[in-house]
C-alpha cells in the first residue's frame, strides 16, 4: 500500500512526459536552420483518447492475473512530414516551439509543486502536526 495512493506514480508519469516533451522541443529549436529537418512532437493525449475509446473492459478476479491496462509506452514521439515552412525543407515554426516550451515549463513546475505538497503533507504527519 502506498502512502499517497497513485498520486506520486501519476505525477511521476507526468514528469516523464514533460521531460520528454522538453527534450523534443529543444531538439526542434536546435535544428531550426537544419535543411530538411522535420519537427517532432510528443503525443500523449491522442494515445489516451485511443485507449479510452476502446470499449473493451477486463475484470481481474485475482491479483496474480495479468492486467489488461493497455500499451506499455505512455508517450510517442511523432514527426510531422506534411508541412514545410522554410525554403530548405525545414518545417520548424520557432514561435510555436517557444510557446510549447513555455507551456511545458508551467506544466512541469505545477507537477513539481504538487509533488512537494504531497511530501510536505507526509513530513507534517511524521512531525505530528508541528
Amino acid at each position: 500500500m502506498s502512502i499517497f495512493g497513485r498520486t506520486v506514480e501519476n505525477i511521476h508519469h507526468g514528469l516523464n512526459y514533460a521531460a520528454l516533451k522538453n527534450q523534443t522541443i529543444s531538439n526542434n529549436v536546435a535544428n531550426v536552420d537544419t535543411a530538411n529537418y522535420k519537427a517532432k512532437d510528443v503525443q500523449f493525449s491522442s494515445l489516451l483518447d485511443q485507449e479510452t475509446s476502446n470499449q473493451f473492459v477486463a475484470k481481474r478476479t485475482d491479483y496474480r492475473h495479468i492486467d489488461f491496462g493497455g500499451s506499455q509506452t505512455d508517450f510517442k514521439v511523432t514527426t510531422n512530414r506534411h508541412t514545410q515552412y522554410n525554403h530548405n525543407g525545414n518545417n520548424v515554426d520557432i514561435d510555436k516551439e517557444m510557446t510549447e516550451l513555455a507551456t511545458n515549463q508551467i506544466y512541469y513546475q505545477a507537477l513539481v509543486d504538487r509533488l512537494n505538497g504531497n511530501f510536505n503533507t507526509l513530513q507534517n504527519v511524521i512531525r505530528g502536526g508541528r
